[in-house]
């Protein structure tokens, strides 16, 4: 049974969608004006992940995600940078469809766009207007907070708290300092578009409660953003939306929690903000997903060079273990349908494991999307294999263990799926991560290392690490002695990759190396 945290109500609810079978789901996106960060990323990757888990439990899921494509901060780039409004606009849409493509998240369904809702927009303002929630003043039209009964059940704030913070900002054209706008009156030179108010654009929160009610109806399953997207972006969308239909907006209200720096929130407003275009080039894209993964949705998740490591050498350990268990069964092995029969006990371990792997998995998604002990369970199983796989007697002997490791191999996919990690070939990844090794050891091992690695024609750096394609060399070197039958030089090099943290790997289809744990 899924339970969602819903933040409308404060707890965790049994998902119950309002059409058997299917999912109408809305994701607030990004203000394309500059590229995108780490922060925004995280709702990206959280949300896909759901939508794929909602797909792996059967659900026919309908997910929109838009585009805020006009706005102050477009308007204000373009002055800054000599190009148009809708330039800007173009050129981070694509920046930011590029950065999701290589983080692995696909595209929604619908990628809405508020300049290309601008009729849709003003209906729904008109509706509040008529309804007496909203109110034309020098060109601007306002949303009457106070005449919406129940403003502020997501943010669980009162008026007083939000009259605190809304003296800040005083505008002479609102009735109330509350009250919020839905359409703004263009200036000069700026974007406009009729409307029965005069030439103008919408405000922020608007769009979203038009589009997501467009394309997902006046009543849909999830609405799902960032944490500080509650209040008032979020507050304001169930004003809007409510005020004019009268009907329930959503029934699951998620939010993610943030991506900090030092424990601050990262945000361009602070300047602390590292870019997704950025991290990609520093990092392979799967470590930052399993980054943003390893902490449960709603937590904050602390950014470091560390955690990010921490991340790779995880990856390296799940792909280590792929590498070996292909060259223990077979790349293509596919195992026979396990029918309950008798079998060594060795395999039906492995076997039950592997079930009770997917159970623990669903168990941990369903718990809304608990994706850090989901993670945990996969790294479970990379044991239990991993215990099989080095027991060369038990491959040798056991005729029903290569059906066993293909059974744990094929429940590991099935998670891969909905995470999208560990799905990639070990070549390719290693491929990418091992472009230099550095040694492990220090001291009079490392020296000793040093020399012997200059005997073989092979100078390391100064760092003490050396390009992954010397192990491939000397792995070459190693065979063509055991050919010769110098069996000296062959025990030579695998003890000096030993040293080195290199293990390697025979098998008939030929020598790999891992690193060793």
């Amino acid at each position: 049974m899924l339970k969602i945290f819903n933040t409308l109500s404060s707890r965790k609810e049994e998902f119950v969608p309002i059409t058997d079978r299917e999912v109408r789901m809305y994701a607030c996106g990004v203000t394309v004006y500059d590229h995108s960060h780490l922060g925004h990323a995280r709702g990206a990757v959280v949300f896909d992940v759901v939508r794929k888990y909602l797909q792996r439990k059967g659900y026919v899921v309908k997910y929109a995600r838009n585009f805020t494509d006009v706005d102050d901060k477009i308007i204000k780039r373009a002055s800054e940078s000599g190009a148009t409004w809708k330039e800007i606009a173009e050129k981070y849409t694509d920046e930011y469809i590029k950065d999701m493509e290589r983080l692995g998240v696909d595209r929604p369904d619908i990628e809405p766009k508020a300049t290309e809702h601008i009729r849709a927009i003003v209906e729904l303002v008109e509706r509040l207007v008529a309804r007496g929630l909203a109110y034309e003043s020098g060109g601007d039209v306002f949303f009457s907070v106070r005449k919406f009964q129940g403003y502020g059940k997501l943010s669980k704030k009162t008026i007083d708290d939000m009259l605190s913070g809304a003296r800040v900002d005083v505008n002479e054209l609102k009735a109330d300092p509350l009250d919020f706008v839905l359409w703004k009156a263009s200036k000069p030179g700026e974007p406009a578009w009729d409307s029965p108010w005069g030439k103008g654009r919408p405000g922020w929160h608007i769009e979203c409660s038009a589009m997501s009610m467009m394309h997902l109806g006046e009543t849909f399953d999830i609405h799902a953003g960032g944490m500080d997207l509650q209040f008032p972006h979020h507050e304001n969308e169930i004003a809007q939306a409510e005020g004019a239909t009268g009907k329930p907006f959503v029934r699951y209200w998620m939010h993610n929690g943030f991506v900090n720096v030092n424990r601050e929130k990262m945000s361009k407003s602070l300047g602390n903000f590292f870019t997704i275009k950025e991290i990609l080039d520093s990092y392979d894209p799967e470590v930052i997903r399993f980054f943003l993964l390893s902490t449960h949705y709603r937590n904050p998740i602390d950014f470091s060079d560390q955690s990010l490591q921490d991340g790779r050498s995880a990856l390296d350990r799940f792909y280590t273990m792929t590498e070996a268990l292909n060259n223990a069964i077979g790349k293509n092995y596919k195992p026979g349908p396990y029918t309950g029969e008798e079998i060594s006990p060795a395999a039906d371990a492995l076997i039950k494991s592997a079930e009770g792997f997917l159970r623990k998995f669903d168990e941990a998604m369903d718990d809304d999307f608990n994706t850090a002990s989901a993670i945990g369970s996969v790294f479970e199983t990379v044991r239990d294999i991993n215990r099989v796989i080095s027991d060369t007697e038990l491959l040798k002997n056991d005729p029903h263990i290569k059906d066993a490791l293909a059974h744990a191999r094929d429940a590991l996919s099935a998670a891969s799926k909905v995470l999208n990690l560990f799905g990639r070939d070990p070549e390719d990844w290693f491929g990418r991560s091992r472009a230099k090794i550095r040694i492990k050891a220090d001291g009079e091992r490392l020296a000793g290392i040093r020399d012997g690695l200059r005997a073989l024609g092979v100078e390391p750096a100064s760092d003490n690490t050396l390009p992954s394609a010397a192990i491939d060399g000397f792995i070459a070197d190693r065979n063509a002695a055991r050919s010769s039958k110098d069996w000296k030089k062959a025990d030579e090099i695998r003890n000096l990759l030993s040293g080195m943290g290199i293990e390697l790997l025979d098998s008939p289809e030929g020598t790999k190396w891992q690193i060793k744990e």
